[in-house]
């Protein structure tokens, strides 16, 4: 087969190299969808966990082994990204389970944050204060703020009722707004 014939993997669509994976294993075009979404992956990860990067990376990782055994029964009825979305909030709920059980019983395993220098402190602010959030409000305000998704898709995937994702959103607002004002210092 000549090299125009086949499609050079950056090209393809997402369904072209699904397709690719499912019936030939073709290795170099399931490295092409994690190349793809892979970055926007870990950014959603870090800012939902909020525990570091090395946890994100974990949590990733996760994710890609249950898309890569799952693969063969996606149903196309979402677009690609957004089902792989779907996969990482559910591991990130998983985590967060874990980590809820484990202050119950008084058991720490929360690794340490850490703190990546960023050409902005501002930003770094923004992050650390986003990461003191309560979970419930810090999904649904990355969820909604940084994701774009409406609180009809968050209450979907969060399994929650739309009412309490807006409830969730304004909180977050508001400890953040208190955190930037210096009232939030006490956390």
């Amino acid at each position: 087969m000549s090299e125009m014939s086949v499609p050079h993997d950056s090209r393809r669509t997402d369904r072209e190299l699904v397709n690719a994976v499912l019936q030939n294993g073709d290795e170099r075009a399931f490295r092409e969808l994690y190349r793809r979404h892979t970055p926007r992956l870990f950014a959603l990860v870090t800012r939902l966990l909020a525990r570091g990067d090395h946890e994100a990376e974990d949590v990733v990782q996760e994710i890609w082994v249950h898309a890569f055994e799952s693969l063969g029964r996606f149903q196309w009825s979402s677009a690609f990204p957004t089902w792989l979305t779907g996969i990482g909030l559910n591991r990130v709920r998983d985590r967060i389970r874990k980590y809820a059980r484990s202050r119950e019983t008084g058991v720490e395993v929360v690794p340490e944050v850490a703190v990546t220098p960023a050409p902005h402190e501002a930003r770094v602010d923004l992050e650390r204060m986003i990461g003191r959030l309560p979970d419930d409000q810090r999904l649904v305000l990355v969820l909604h703020d940084v994701e774009g998704m409406k609180h009809r898709e968050i209450a979907q995937h969060l399994d929650i009722p739309e009412g309490t994702s807006k409830t969730h959103l304004s909180n977050a607002r508001k400890g953040l707004r208190e955190m930037m004002s210096g009232q939030g210092e006490k956390t």
